[in-house]
């Protein structure tokens, strides 16, 4: 009994000494908190996206306190919030915080089923990052949509769904808040949280990323870009660029004159805006009839007059070679020979015709 009792007795001893140097351990080195930092999470939507670049919103509330303290909260925003949140969040902190412009995620990609047509079947896990790791998609070009939602699934605002019709992802401009989280899920890059103007959120977007050579993203696809540059050349404000065999816009310096969207001779270029996107119809030429519009261009032209048979009068003998240019065209405007409506005295010659001159002047 009294080994128990002391077994008890120092176990108590023992864990108010422990208690106790805890207790003074957590005092020493105790890390105080701004109140602040509990102030501006509570403001925060709490989505912990990581759209703003930091771990979650106590992150975000943490880096706007240290900011403030610096004297600046340029480069801190919080996608979900918007300019309202900030705001709220600079009042705390007794500063201002300057307007930002509205961002909006861009799928830069418009290899629909009937532009970009399977080439073989993927029968394996349905995620991009996977396929993207194993093969080169179910199309001829390794740089678009693989279509199996990874960026639906990363969305946590319900603004991006895939069209079953045309087997894309679609953005809702009136539900998406950039915070990238779509574009992070999306292994090839296609996804883009771009700048947009105003509420409207108007921009032009190239919805290509092929950076294959020309002759071989158009067999790829139907409305690939084939860095042309004549969206580069149409532009006046130096906003369009083509580097690696692809265009893009910047939308710092894009001043929405539609240009670009005017001169792409494929359709790659489209306007959007909340509203939508407006794309610019292209009439697609098939081979048959390509073939066809070349067999009319190769043909000779009507001649521009009637023709009518010409007499010939000569007080002298012609040589062979003066009979020969006066059986070719009687107009240089009409490739059609004349030598049929030429009319000769075969006798008045100073020496007999070849036949092969005789051939060209429709008298043999």
């Amino acid at each position: 009994m009294n080994v128990i009792l002391n077994a008890v007795i120092v176990l108590g001893i023992l864990g108010l000494v422990l208690a106790g140097a805890l207790y003074v351990m957590s005092k020493k080195f105790a890390v105080e908190e701004d109140p602040r930092v509990g102030k501006i999470a509570d403001i925060l939507p709490g989505a912990n996206c990581g759209g703003c670049g930091f771990p979650g919103c106590g992150g975000m509330a943490a880096a706007c306190v240290k900011a403030a303290d610096a004297g600046s909260l340029d480069g801190l925003n919080c996608p979900v919030g918007g300019q309202s949140t900030m705001e709220a969040v600079a009042a705390i902190l007794g500063m201002e915080v300057g307007s930002s412009s509205p961002k909006l995620a861009v799928v830069r990609c418009n290899g629909t089923c009937e532009n970009r047509p399977k080439t073989v079947v993927y029968d394996g896990v349905r995620s991009c990052r996977i396929a993207h790791t194993t093969c080169m998609g179910e199309t001829a070009c390794s740089y678009g949509c693989l279509g199996c939602g990874d960026c639906v699934d990363a969305c946590q605002f319900g603004a991006i769904s895939m069209n079953e019709k045309t087997g894309l992802p679609e953005v809702d401009a009136a539900k998406c808040t950039a915070c990238g989280a779509c574009a992070k899920a999306c292994p090839r890059n296609i996804i883009e949280i771009r700048t947009v103007s105003g509420d409207s959120k108007d921009a032009f977007v190239v919805e290509c990323v092929n950076k294959d050579k020309g002759a071989q993203a158009m067999k790829a696809c139907a409305v690939s870009c084939i860095a042309c540059k004549k969206c580069e050349n149409a532009c006046g404000s130096d906003a369009v660029h083509v580097e690696g065999n692809v265009a893009y816009i910047n939308p710092e310096t894009c001043v929405l004159c539609g240009q670009c969207f005017d001169a792409c001779p494929r359709g790659t270029i489209v306007s959007l805006s909340a509203a939508g996107i407006q794309r610019k119809s292209v009439e697609k030429s098939t081979s048959k009839s390509a073939s066809s519009a070349n067999a009319q261009s190769a043909a000779p032209k009507a001649p521009s007059k009637e023709w009518k048979p010409i007499e010939i009068k000569y007080d002298a003998a012609l040589l062979p070679s003066q009979q020969v240019l006066l059986a070719g065209p009687k107009d240089i405007s009409n490739p059609v020979p004349a030598s049929k409506d030429v009319e000769f005295e075969a006798k008045r010659t100073d020496a007999p015709l070849p036949p092969s001159q005789m051939i060209l002047l429709g008298l043999k």
